[in-house]
């Protein structure tokens, strides 16, 4: 019950400065977020990919309100850029972005977003890399699926994002699954209403297979991005009965959560990829977490009640 309450707080300022001044939040953060600077996370990355796991890199940050900070977020990237290249990690590590860090959002959002991701994707192709466009909530859906069919004329490896519990997500699906796409498969995170998103847990899990089937038949690359087993073993499935090697698709995890069943997929020779997320501006990924997992939400206000 307290899972949309906790996704309206992911967008409270004031609630921002609760959760951020209390001496708890740190340790929790620091299991989902791999540092707040570029160094710290790039000795995450080392350590993931030395013991054969795959990454997509998310420098956080979104909901951006000025043009000057939108510009921040593209060189923040570009640094990113710069790092990989210099690790020559750019076959074993991607790049996400949310494209309201880019301005999005903004007046001519979707112009500017454009501008200023661009370089950051000419880049990772420079690098070797790629780029992954995350979705965000149910209104930046159609811009940030035109931006990526402006991207992919000239950089076709440009990934994208689908959420299940979106009720137009299977005809997104159909229309992304053709030759060469990437397309990373999510339940959801954002608090979204009922006119437009499946409200009932078991619906949206049900959504999800169904997507999943649309893509694991389709010509493209799909990344599943689950941590939940009954998920993890349908697509398995799925992969074997539609003849799919094991280089043909990938499961993704988020950095902190369930890392041993990470480990054990890779020994199975299943390419797995970590979603690393970095940065100061953890607040709205940390409480899109917590949400997530009740276990996680427990822990923390029993830990911020008992502090208090």
């Amino acid at each position: 019950m307290l899972g949309p309450v906790l996704l309206a707080a992911s967008r409270s300022a004031a609630i921002r400065r609760i959760v951020s001044g209390a001496p708890v939040t740190r340790p929790m953060v620091d299991r989902f977020v791999a540092g707040e600077r570029l160094a710290e996370s790039m000795a995450s990355v080392r350590g993931l990919t030395s013991r054969g796991l795959e990454v997509t890199l998310d420098h956080l940050g979104e909901d951006v309100t000025d043009p000057s900070e939108a510009l921040r977020s593209r060189d923040a990237y570009l640094a990113l850029t710069e790092a990989l290249a210099g690790e020559g990690l750019g076959a074993r590590a991607e790049m996400s972005v949310k494209l309201s860090a880019f301005g999005q959002a903004l007046p001519g959002g979707h112009d500017l977003a454009l501008a200023n991701v661009t370089p950051v994707v000419e880049a990772a192709a420079e690098a070797g890399t790629t780029v992954t466009l995350d979705m965000e909530d149910h209104t930046t859906v159609d811009s940030t699926l035109a931006i990526l069919g402006e991207l992919r004329t000239r950089f076709p490896q440009t990934g994208a994002v689908v959420q299940s519990y979106l009720f137009r997500t299977e005809d997104d699906c159909r229309a992304l699954a053709g030759e060469g796409s990437r397309v990373r498969l999510v339940k959801g995170a954002y608090n979204e209403p009922a006119s437009v998103a499946y409200q009932d847990k078991r619906e949206v899990d049900r959504a999800f297979v169904r997507c999943l089937k649309i893509l694991m038949s389709g010509e493209g690359y799909p990344m599943i991005g689950s941590h939940d087993p009954r998920m993890v073993a349908i697509a398995q499935d799925l992969a074997h009965r539609l003849g799919r090697k094991k280089d043909e698709y990938e499961f993704q995890m988020l950095y902190g959560i369930r890392p041993a069943e990470q480990e054990r997929l890779v020994a199975e020779g299943h390419r797995i990829r970590v979603y690393v997320p970095y940065g100061t501006d953890w607040y709205g990924y940390f409480m899109r977490r917590l949400a997530e997992r009740p276990a996680n939400l427990a822990f923390f206000l029993r830990s911020l009640v008992g502090r208090g």
